[in-house]
């Protein structure tokens, strides 16, 4: 474990002499639409009253508005932008989860990403408690949410982008839990440890997707970015980090755990409407042009139900650094 942790701040300095690099260097910053995390939607959902029937504030990126009632989310306003915020309709029962929040920082916000345990009471007599985890990412949420059982296919990760961008720069704060173990807990089944320590994470991949003639979606890797944050720490204003092309396997600073190919199930919306895993099938050329860029911001790397409760990523001013 020391090892490993050694070889995580390790790279973690790596990207860091690379970013100042990059800085020194960069002639062009594109700021991702609404990644200045200042604007904000407030959808306000009445949960059902077998659960308490409270109004929940339940946000989104997108422009500055107020939603009231319970309304299946479409992102609006061009943002690109969705969050594990979301509604879900089960079995007739309404029910939010909220771990993505707008906090004040200067004169405008960020975001920030808490994993927390999510505890409902049925009837004011039955107790279930679920981990839920802070997640903002490239994509859409298909609301509401009726299953449980594969959380990853009510996603669609990823936007249209053909641009090659050589780092992604934003602003971070970091607050770990302290916990030695993780826990899991789905509420279905009582909470279990997990052997590793929880750390928040960034993942940007850069896809070339197709389709074939049945709707099956197939990706090559084209651009890699994934950083693990290991410690708690204060501000880090502007932290640019490189973007990684082409068969990386064979670099120094290439991590199997973070950076493999497949490393989860992800899902798109097939051109027939359905929502269907992404094969990542291999590495593309280093000068290979994506059809589509992931990015995803998460308070736990663990999975679903997966996370110490009290990690929290804070997250501001996402960027992209081009040449």
């Amino acid at each position: 474990m020391k090892r490993k942790r050694a070889y995580l701040k390790l790279s973690l300095l790596l990207f860091g002499i690379t970013s100042t690099m990059i800085c020194a260097a960069q002639t062009k910053i594109e700021t991702i639409s609404f990644g200045d995390m200042n604007n904000w939607v407030d959808r306000r959902i009445k949960e059902s009253f077998l659960i308490g029937g409270e109004v929940k504030h339940v946000y989104a990126i997108g422009p500055t508005e107020t939603i009231e009632g319970n309304i299946p989310y479409v992102n609006k306003g061009g943002s690109p932008w969705a969050t594990s915020n979301v509604m879900a309709h089960v079995a007739g029962i309404y029910k939010t989860n909220v771990s993505v929040f707008p906090e004040k920082r200067d004169s405008g916000y960020c975001a920030r990403l808490d994993t927390h345990l999510e505890k409902i009471k049925v009837l004011g007599v039955i107790d279930i408690t679920v981990l839920a985890a802070g997640s903002v990412f490239l994509g859409e949420v298909h609301e509401p949410i009726q299953s449980t059982k594969n959380p990853q296919q009510m996603l669609s990760s990823g936007i249209p982008f053909t641009k090659r961008p050589i780092a992604i720069r934003f602003d971070y704060k970091v607050k770990l839990s302290g916990c030695e173990k993780r826990i899991r807990a789905t509420g279905f089944s009582r909470i279990k440890d997990v052997e590793g320590k929880d750390y928040p994470e960034a993942t940007l991949f850069l896809q070339k997707r197709w389709e074939d003639a049945d709707g099956r979606i197939y990706a090559k890797r084209i651009g890699t970015m994934v950083v693990r944050f290991t410690w708690s720490c204060d501000w880090q204003n502007k932290a640019t980090f490189p973007i990684l092309y082409g068969d990386i396997t064979s670099r120094a600073d290439y991590s199997e755990e973070l950076m493999r190919l497949q490393d989860v199930e992800r899902y798109a919306v097939n051109s027939k409407g359905e929502s269907v895993p992404i094969n990542e099938i291999g590495w593309g050329a280093s000068d290979d042009v994506p059809t589509h860029l992931y990015l995803q911001f998460a308070s736990s790397d663990g999975g679903a139900y997966i996370g110490s409760p009290g990690n929290s990523l804070y997250i501001d001013n996402v960027e992209l650094v081009y040449p």
